[in-house]
């Protein structure tokens, strides 16, 4: 007989400068999210959302968000990134105010393509182009 119940696990993510970024302690910065930070972290939460059960797929999503499921479908396609790049993404610190250099639009051609080391490249020359890297 095999234990199937849930199983939590606790980490904390260290900076670059080594700072924890997930500790009781850290504040967090002044400033909105990006919306290039947003849109992976909703493409999470929908897809946990379809593997509990919740939703039976895009056009659920859809109208329970009030997205088309071409949107829906575009912001899922995110999923497909790799690891550290979602991770990026994800950990972006807020912004004060302006524009963030990269644009939305820009990532789902990343994520399009198949193979993660292109992805990586293609990721390291967008923030080159725009000054980040």
């Amino acid at each position: 007989m095999t234990d199937t119940s849930p199983l939590e696990i606790q980490f904390s993510l260290r900076t670059k400068l080594g700072t924890v970024i997930n500790s009781p302690d850290a504040r967090p910065a002044e400033g909105r999210l990006r919306q290039i930070t947003r849109v992976p972290a909703l493409a999470i939460h929908f897809d946990e959302m379809i593997r509990r059960g919740q939703v039976k797929d895009f056009a659920d999503i859809g109208r329970l968000s009030c997205l088309c499921r071409e949107r829906v479908s575009q912001m899922m396609r995110l999923n497909y990134l790799a690891p550290d790049i979602q991770m990026e993404l994800l950990y972006l610190p807020p912004v004060p105010r302006g524009r963030f250099p990269i644009s939305e639009t820009a990532v789902p051609k990343i994520a399009n393509l198949l193979s993660w080391h292109d992805q990586r490249e293609q990721w390291r020359q967008l923030k080159r182009a725009c000054a980040l890297a």
